[in-house]
């Protein structure tokens, strides 16, 4: 191919690429994720299970929690995606990866598609408690971590985004309710959060 040819063709970058592949690498990425905290759970699980060292426990417990928070958060955020579309709603795939799967656009969307789209993401996030809970025995305190992880995700996400839930309901402005979340917010849901993931860990364990 001449110099002039290749000079004509187009380059490809984040930003011109099809939504379908971008949602390819955001899927890619967030499943790459997983792989390594499950896989580094699993190491530390049986070096823990072979040994009965304290260290290989503590670590044990350590990822165990990490592998549960990364599973049922990617979960719930992959399920906020198939509620937004679901729902019909108008939204862009971000060129950057991130935790967030689409940019959702609050002027071309209505109130029904926001709850529609914001309850499928506390339906994920049970799913994923689920799934945890089915596939995990709750035999080991690293493998109790795991779902006590889970919950802590299930539980922090809940208390940010049900008040905002109730509070659109009564002021038809969901963008206008998510704005009130600011940093003292996010710490009360994260230590709601895990103090419900700690009281299940001891609730649950061994």
């Amino acid at each position: 191919m001449s110099e002039v040819a290749q000079e004509s063709v187009p380059k490809q970058s984040p930003k011109n690429r099809a939504p379908g592949a971008l949602l390819a690498r955001h899927a890619g990425i967030h499943l790459l994720v997983w792989l390594v905290a499950f896989c580094l759970f699993a190491a530390a699980d049986s070096w823990s299970s072979l040994t009965g060292l304290a260290i290989a426990s503590l670590l044990a417990v350590v990822t165990g929690a990490l592998a549960g928070l990364a599973t049922v958060t990617l979960i719930h955020e992959w399920f906020h995606f198939v509620g937004a579309w679901l729902s019909g709603g108008a939204y862009t795939i971000p060129a950057k990866p991130g935790l967030f799967v689409y940019d959702w656009d609050f002027t071309a969307n209505s109130v029904r598609q926001f709850k529609l789209m914001s309850v499928a993401g506390s339906v994920g996030g049970a799913i994923g408690v689920a799934l945890l809970w089915l596939s995990v025995p709750a035999d080991t305190s690293g493998r109790t971590a795991l779902l006590a992880g889970g919950i802590t995700s299930f539980a922090f996400a809940a208390a940010i985004e049900w008040p905002v839930l109730r509070r659109t309901r009564v002021s038809g402005d969901p963008l206008a309710e998510l704005s009130k979340i600011d940093v003292s917010v996010l710490l009360r849901s994260l230590a709601l959060g895990v103090a419900v993931g700690v009281m299940a860990w001891y609730v649950l364990g061994p």
